[in-house]
């Protein structure tokens, strides 16, 4: 998520859609999360999007009372 610079080793696929729900398991439906990250979007109230291939993540109103969704920046150019 924002900020993370986990390797991409570290990390699992995250279904946007959950395959229960009918998503698919590929590279339109699927963004990478290390373990920590993974757990707030699963267990926590942010939620991901993928919008013209890039995840974006909509933080929680607690957190920005807009919910403005974030990129990661550190993945674009590394």
């Amino acid at each position: 998520m924002i900020g993370c610079t986990r390797p991409v080793r570290w990390t699992r696929a995250h279904h946007v859609r959950h395959w229960a729900d009918g998503g698919e398991t590929s590279i339109d439906n699927c963004v990478l999360l290390c373990e920590f990250h993974h757990r707030m979007i699963h267990h926590g109230d942010w939620q991901v999007r993928i919008v013209h291939g890039v995840p974006e993540f909509i933080p929680p109103q607690y957190v920005d009372f807009e919910q403005k969704p974030l990129r990661n920046p550190y993945h674009l150019f590394n």
